[in-house]
């Protein structure tokens, strides 16, 4: 009787395991419904991440972010939601594309915000003011030389987890994020920015008001530079370079006169204020060569 009743017990126990198992596996969390696919869900950025890049890129009003491989949108439309963008999205895939779209009329900002399915590599891309991306190294590679020549400068641009490799970053964010671990299978997020950088590398005819003319001779590689001025025959190194999108400081010393110079790039020509160790300032400007 007793081994009966175990057998009895076994039985139900398989009984109650095979069923378990012919049940459908649970569905990722946070997956909207109108995303399910017959090729699986897609799983769209966590809001988190989406606030943290927009927010790195600090994003306002005035800004016309693009998404390059946009996806459900979520970046494009919360820029325009929370921040009063203006934007637009990108994708190879059509029924994100208009499911994207859908959702923006919805939420009534369709006027501000749209979407196109069509290849990033020849999406017009001058009229952005910030990029988003989320996309493999692959991808990032080639788009790299893409976005660095028609960009104009100033543009921010945000990447999710990938970045550009020899265009080094000008900032980096990493915080935990958990529900990234059923996408990645790591619970965590790293955001990259960019600053397109000016032009600036080339010959430069350099006048300080009361100090005379020189001669400055920059070479660049992405954002960083380096270089000389010369004058009468003499030539000084530049110190401390920055280039910050249009925005460039250097520091150049003249026998035991020093001077900590900030400038606005704009096109050829170069508009700023030279701060002397004695606290005086001065006008200067710079005038591109051609060649």
């Amino acid at each position: 009787m007793l081994c009966r009743r175990a057998a009895l017990l076994l039985l139900g126990i398989l009984v109650s395991l095979s069923a378990w198992a012919q049940k459908p596996p649970p569905k990722q969390p946070n997956v909207p419904p109108e995303y399910e696919r017959a090729g699986g869900p897609y799983v769209p950025t966590p809001n988190i991440v989406v606030d943290r890049m927009l927010a790195l890129a600090n994003v306002g009003p005035r800004d016309y972010v693009m998404d390059l491989g946009s996806g459900d949108g979520v970046i494009v439309i919360t820029a325009a939601q929370k921040l009063q963008a203006s934007g637009f999205g990108v994708d190879i895939d059509e029924e994100l594309i208009r499911l994207s779209n859908e959702r923006a009329k919805k939420l009534g900002i369709a006027e501000r915000v749209r979407f196109e399915a069509r290849d990033i590599f020849k999406t017009d891309v001058s009229k952005a003011t910030v990029v988003t991306l989320y996309l493999l190294p692959e991808f990032m590679r080639k788009l790299r030389p893409k976005l660095y020549e028609e960009l104009r400068p100033g543009t921010r641009v945000v990447s999710h987890d990938y970045h550009f490799e020899e265009w080094m970053h000008d900032s980096t964010v990493s915080f935990d994020v958990p529900e990234k671990e059923f996408i990645s299978g790591v619970p965590r997020a790293t955001l990259y920015l960019w600053i397109v950088p000016a032009r600036v590398g080339g010959q430069w005819k350099m006048q300080v008001d009361g100090h005379g003319d020189y001669e400055l001779a920059l070479r660049q590689h992405y954002q960083r530079f380096q270089g000389a001025a010369t004058a009468g025959g003499n030539k000084t190194s530049l110190q401390e370079a920055q280039l910050n999108g249009t925005d460039i400081r250097f520091v150049m010393e003249q026998g035991n006169r020093r001077g900590l110079f900030g400038g606005k790039v704009e096109g050829n020509r170069i508009e700023g204020t030279v701060t002397w160790g004695d606290g005086k300032t001065a006008k200067w400007r710079a005038v591109k060569q051609p060649g």
